[in-house]
């Protein structure tokens, strides 16, 4: 019976919460499981680490710690100030999550004239805690490896 292993592509349904508030940040379980090649950098560290060697059907729960998910500091690199023209029709107000064609921001202030943004992944600094259900392992094929993701149904496809 297949296991968890690098160069394997797992399905796997999950819940991540906040540990110190029981706080669901996201889930899967009303969507398509979440498919990724294992062993490619495709997730957070502890993620893949605490799955390795599991089944089909098996269920896991384990929490991490910061560097073991989205770091322990903001990249100061990360946070920058936009002209307030850029945001176009939106008038941009401190907490709003945007997208961008460079990844999601986060609006942390706001003058007359700029709005500072902070790129970094809203749950840096923050343990968090995963329920896992292994759905699906496959072995990888080579064009999945040389390309370093997941093709097909709930991975990446290049059309």
């Amino acid at each position: 019976m297949s296991e968890v292993a690098e160069n394997k592509v797992a399905s796997v349904h999950y819940t991540g919460t906040l540990p110190d508030t029981g706080e669901v940040f996201d889930s899967s379980v009303d969507r398509e499981p979440l498919t990724f090649l294992v062993g490619h950098k495709n997730m957070i560290p502890g993620f893949e680490r605490e799955i390795m060697g599991s089944k089909v059907g098996d269920k896991v729960e384990f929490t991490l710690a910061p560097e073991d998910a989205y770091g322990t500091e903001k990249n100061s690199n990360m946070i920058q100030e936009v002209p307030i023209e850029m945001f176009g029709e939106i008038a941009p107000e401190v907490g709003m999550e945007l997208m961008s064609d460079i990844g999601r921001f986060t609006v942390v202030e706001v003058t007359d004239t700029v709005a500072t943004v902070d790129f970094n992944p809203p749950l840096v600094g923050k343990s968090l805690t995963f329920n896992v259900e292994i759905i699906d392992i496959r072995d990888a094929t080579e064009e999945e490896i040389a390309h370093g993701h997941a093709h097909g149904p709930g991975g990446h496809n290049h059309h």
